[in-house]
């Protein structure tokens, strides 16, 4: 009798298991083009749920489709050296890309099971996406001059930016901060050099010893405190070889613009671990030069910073290609293995971030999510809804850009890469994701790839990306999905065009062309979960094993108007944008050879989206700042 029982529970218990429950419900911090969403729910032990998205302008009447949220959890993040592991809770989490800023969206997403919903399965709301900051208009306007300025000056006015932001006091009384700048003002700084006498102890600057200036102020939405150049003339921030110019972690609503920082280490300071962040604050139209860092927080506590527009130049070398650990690319002489010159222009942790439009050249790393662990149970306090894009990246000595942080929606997206001497772009790893990387380019990645999937990563989308380059990442990873991309080999020797290694039985990848390199018999590799990597020396045999690219082409450079592939025996050499050409041909076999994604690839021109980056008779997008007519990096 008892047995009889255990079996009919078993049996009452199997169709719960496989209906979905809905649980909570959260809106990523929505960006200026995008929206973000998590859902997590219980059961689906089969994994056969989904999440239909339709989304309209408010007030208006047609609804249109955008891409299923991604179904997660169960996947294990991992990496043994520094003991982390991490299992994705299960839920959806997703986007709708490419909207409009500062418009009101209504979002119908619904979740549907064969096996039923048992709760709410229809979330219906209404988002908007952001708006760029703008200084207040009826806010003082300060006035701040260099120290050694003898013309006329504009009332109120300051020498350096702390009398203006604090008050007046050096020495012992930089502290006492009688006369503090208001939400809503705009504090001018006008053309000069501002370089601190790190060993003065009456510093006109008021940074004595150390060169560094601490803010603290707090703005708001509508009344943001404004740091920006007059208009007359250069304003330099030099830091004279100091460590920090400035720390600005625990500020509110921000605004630097029109600047230039130089000559220090570390430029703006924006959050420490498990100390404090930074809220919402802009970087716009500055440049950045002669600087190991150019803005970095590690904080979750920081969240919806806007860095647009600007230039950043560091240290690294400018006409070689170095790897830091790569044997080989280091010239005997010049520099010892390991140096680090320039770090990474932006380094981000927390919700809400736009990083888009900046030129960025001679670092380790361009762009960076913090490498920061396991997420935080709270939404509020981790690395998701950030946005990456239109950035024009330039010789970097590790990678691109990494989301090595990040938990979920990210959207890496129409960006420029040449020259890096390790990876493009990586995931090492992701906490679930998705994070998407789409209509990317990159071109000369000698050493690794174009994508990095280190440390297990879970939950990444590759569509619509040009890739010069092999992609060779063995580590098995969970839920990753490639679509309409372009893989073209480079003809080093002894390596493959693809591979695909798969730790769960969630991934895909379909409507890819590939290049495959000449001699090499192991082209295409293949890792199934729980199985021994499968080797194929054509796509069709790939196809016909494994079920994956069935509408996967394979073609060559003459897709291309003009475009050759980097020169396998200069194998580090620098090459430059302005001298390549990554629009396709009409009638190439990449014309309408991709799947249509909603939201992605709306605005197609032929039979159906073409593959790789750019869409042709569609406009190039305006990659790196918008102010910038010349070009930031030369020969």
């Amino acid at each position: 009798m008892r047995a009889l029982f255990l079996l009919l529970a078993a049996s009452i218990s199997l169709p719960a298991q496989n209906s979905t429950r809905p649980l909570r419900f959260h809106i990523n911090h929505p960006t200026l083009l995008n929206l973000g969403f998590e859902w997590t729910i219980e059961g689906d032990a089969n994994r056969n749920s989904s999440v239909e998205v339709r989304f309209r302008k408010a007030g208006t009447q047609a609804w249109r489709p955008a891409l299923p949220l991604l179904r997660i959890g169960g996947e294990r993040v991992f990496r043994e050296r520094e003991s982390m592991s991490y299992i994705v809770p299960h839920g959806f989490a997703g986007s709708i890309l490419n909207l409009e800023s500062a418009t009101a969206y209504e979002c119908e997403l619904t979740l549907h099971d064969p096996d039923g919903v048992t709760g709410e399965a229809t979330q219906r709301i209404t988002v908007s996406t952001r708006t760029e900051p703008k200084p207040y208009a009826s806010g003082r306007t300060l006035h701040v001059y260099p120290p050694d300025h003898d013309g006329p000056r504009i009332e109120p006015s300051f020498i350096g930016l702390k009398a203006a932001y604090y008050g007046e006091g050096r020495g012992d009384w930089t502290a006492v901060r009688m006369k503090k700048a208001q939400p809503g003002d705009t504090i001018l700084i006008h053309a000069g050099l501002y370089r601190p006498e790190r060993y003065n102890y009456v510093d006109p600057l008021s940074a004595p010893f150390t060169g560094s200036t601490s803010l603290s102020l707090k703005g708001t939405a509508e009344k943001p405190i404004t740091i920006k150049g007059a208009g007359d003339g250069e304003a330099i921030f030099d830091g004279a070889g100091n460590h920090k110019l400035f720390d600005v972690m625990a500020t509110h609503h921000h605004i630097f613009d029109g600047l230039t920082f130089r000559n220090t280490e570390v430029a703006l300071f924006a959050g420490e671990k498990e100390v404090m962040g930074a809220v919402a604050l802009t970087v716009r139209n500055c440049r950045f030069e002669d600087i190991g860092v150019g803005i970095w927080t590690e904080s979750a506590d920081s969240r919806d910073f806007f860095i647009a527009d600007n230039l950043f130049l560091g240290r690294e070398d400018q006409r070689r290609l170095i790897g830091w650990n790569q044997a080989g690319t280091r010239t005997a002489g010049i520099y010892p293995s390991h140096l680090l010159r320039s770090f990474f222009s932006i380094k981000v942790y927390g919700p809400g971030h736009i990083i888009a439009h900046n030129a960025i050249a001679y670092f380790h790393d361009a762009i960076c999510i913090s490498t920061y662990g396991p997420p935080d149970p709270d939404p509020e306090k981790r690395a998701s809804g950030i946005d990456i894009y239109n950035n024009d990246i330039h010789l970097t000595n590790d990678d691109f850009i990494e989301s090595d942080g990040g938990a979920h929606n990210i959207r890496v997206f129409q960006n420029r890469g040449v020259n890096a001497a390790h990876n493009g772009y990586s995931a090492q790893p992701m906490f679930g994701g998705p994070v998407y990387f789409y209509r990317n380019i990159l071109y000369q990645v000698p050493a690794g790839g174009p994508f990095k999937f280190n440390a297990a990563p879970a939950g990444v989308i590759a569509y619509h990306n040009t890739m010069i380059g092999e992609q060779t990442a063995r580590e098995a990873s969970s839920n990753i999905h490639f679509r309409n991309n372009l893989f073209l080999g480079k003809d080093i020797p002894n390596r493959g065009i693809m591979v695909w290694a798969n730790a769960t039985s969630n991934y895909s990848s379909d409507y890819n062309g590939f290049r495959p390199n000449s001699n090499v018999t192991k082209q295409y590799e293949f890792l199934a979960p729980g199985a021994a990597f499968q080797s194929f020396a054509t796509l069709a045999e790939l196809q016909k094993a494994t079920g994956q690219e069935t509408h996967g082409v394979e073609l060559d450079y003459d897709i291309f108007e003009n475009l050759a592939p980097p020169d396998p025996a200069q194998r580090y050499k620098v090459y430059h944008s302005m001298d390549l050409n990554f629009r396709l041909k009409p009638n190439s076999k990449a014309i309408d050879a991709g799947q249509v994604l909603p939201t992605v690839n709306d605005n197609f021109t032929g039979k159906a989206p073409d593959l790789g980056a750019i869409e042709l008779n569609q406009p190039e997008p305006h990659y790196g700042p918008r102010w910038i007519t010349w070009k930031p990096f030369y020969r």
